[in-house]
């Protein structure tokens, strides 16, 4: 486990001591992140009349909407990876089986082949025993 840290930040023009077990360039983020959320509300003209209370938890509220988008595409992202993995397993297994299919259809190329050959030899044995045999017969009518 790292250790903890802490990091002075500046948050609505407070200054809060934050803690935690990531770094302060992170916290600085987070405290970044949560004047950016009170910023967009001090531009909204409507939000302005608002007691502070109310600002506050329509800020939470809108952390808290940030938060579950991102968490439900984090989930989708999960489940989009999970199902490319899925795919890639089919993948990588349809590979292997036709690289075994493969494999053996040389094998039978190559008998094929032998057979060929031995095959080849036998006709040319058989046509030069027959060329024999018709040369004997002509020199034998002669």
């Amino acid at each position: 486990m790292s250790a903890k840290t802490s990091a002075e930040v500046v948050i609505d023009g407070k200054v809060y001591t934050l803690s935690g077990y990531e770094g302060e360039e992170y916290l600085q983020k987070v405290a970044a992140y949560i004047n950016s959320k009170i910023n967009e509300f001090d531009a909204l003209d409507n939000t302005r009349h608002l007691p502070a209370n109310m600002k506050s938890t329509l800020i939470q509220l809108n952390i808290a909407d940030d938060y579950f988008k991102a968490k439900s595409q984090v989930e989708k992202l999960e489940r989009d990876l999970e199902m490319k993995d899925r795919e890639l397993y089919d993948l990588k297994h349809d590979l292997i089986s036709n690289q075994i299919k493969t494999e053996s259809a040389d094998e039978r190329i190559k008998e094929l082949e032998a057979e060929n050959r031995e095959l080849l030899l036998n006709k040319a044995r058989l046509e030069a025993t027959l060329e024999d045999a018709l040369l004997e017969g002509i020199g034998s009518k002669k």
